[in-house]
């Protein structure tokens, strides 16, 4: 198996695939203006292949340039850690305006599917969440062929706190219907295995290695609270959070139990940031990544993502993924539980 197709699951479930070939060449070139913002630096990356770039803002204006040999969704990170997709494809430019107190409107163009996306996020910048997914499933059964389409469907009814996976599903195989998107073929077969990991339900049995030979297993997750943490070290949210774990679990000591699975390519990717931080609790890095058998099982779709049980093994919260959401969620099971 080949390098680049262990990364193709991750179209799947964290990046928007466009499915249509590009006749385009050359490469793709982001370019923008940005008002009241003198110097800043943006991230871009692509989950899918793991990579991160660092763009630098001089004097409001930037310019970016990466050869891509095919289609892509990439995930532009501002400093204060709200995130766009970026379509992008070889051969294009895509402009950016926007103003540093109000990044959220920032303005995307340069393809059909950025202005589009564009349009879909001021939208959604005045509606209330109920109002914004109900407008994400609008926009799919009306333009299920649009590679937004495919995005919408992953970023409001997988990647939150509490995915739909039977909406999904029917909305999936909406676009699946409508040809030329291989990624929402087989993101229809993975949903109903993601099911496994439904809010309510059992966490499912699973057996593992961890990195340092052990092995793992989910009867060592029978403490009062306990997290099974989906991380990778190109990935900074997932490191926050792992650290916030950390952190927990020398504060509750035995009351909090936790198995990380990293999503790095190898286990000595991951170690140096373990050993600085001290953390101890089992690790398991099998090297497959996406395609890793206890990710698959336990349907962990997003980066980061997380499963949160309580002391019978029910999953009572899942994808929580900001560390101040996690410390207070955790805080509060714990304190609904007789120590």
């Amino acid at each position: 198996m080949t390098k680049g197709e262990r990364f193709s699951i991750c179209f799947l479930l964290l990046v928007a695939a466009l499915s249509s070939c590009s006749s385009s060449s050359g490469p793709f070139r982001l370019e923008g203006k940005f008002k009241n913002m003198n110097q800043a630096e943006f991230y871009i990356f692509d989950q899918q292949k793991g990579w991160k770039d660092t763009i630098h803002v001089r004097s409001g204006r930037m310019a970016y340039e990466r050869s891509l040999t095919d289609t892509a969704t990439l995930v532009l990170m501002f400093p204060n850690y709200s995130v766009i997709p970026i379509f992008a494809r070889p051969g294009i430019t895509v402009e950016m305006q926007g103003d540093a107190s109000h990044l959220r409107e920032t303005e995307v163009k340069g393809s059909n599917e950025n202005k589009e996306m564009t349009a879909f996020r001021l939208r959604a910048n005045n509606q209330m969440p109920p109002e914004v997914i109900a407008s994400a499933r609008d926009y799919i059964l009306e333009q299920p062929a649009s590679p937004v389409s495919f995005y919408l469907l992953q970023r409001y009814f997988i990647q939150g706190p509490t995915p739909d996976y039977a909406e999904a599903y029917r909305l999936c195989d909406t676009i699946a219907k409508t040809g030329g998107n291989g990624a929402a073929v087989r993101l229809r077969k993975e949903l109903a295995r993601l099911k496994n990991g439904a809010m309510g339900s059992k966490l499912p049995a699973f057996s593992a290695k961890a990195t340092d030979g052990k092995a793992v297993t989910n009867k060592q997750l029978q403490s009062d609270v306990n997290v099974v943490q989906l991380w990778a070290t190109w990935n900074s949210e997932s490191r926050s959070l792992l650290t916030q774990l950390h952190k927990l679990q020398k504060e509750h000591r035995d009351r909090i139990s936790i198995v990380s699975v990293s999503l790095d390519a190898s286990p000595s990717e991951s170690r140096s940031f373990l050993e600085r931080d001290s953390i101890s609790h089992p690790v398991v890095c099998d090297g497959l990544m996406w395609q890793s058998p206890l990710v698959i099982k336990l349907g962990m779709a997003t980066l980061p993502a997380n499963i949160i049980t309580n002391k019978q093994g029910k999953i009572v919260a899942r994808n929580i993924n900001t560390s101040k959401e996690l410390k207070e969620k955790i805080e509060e099971l714990l304190e609904t539980t007789t120590k």
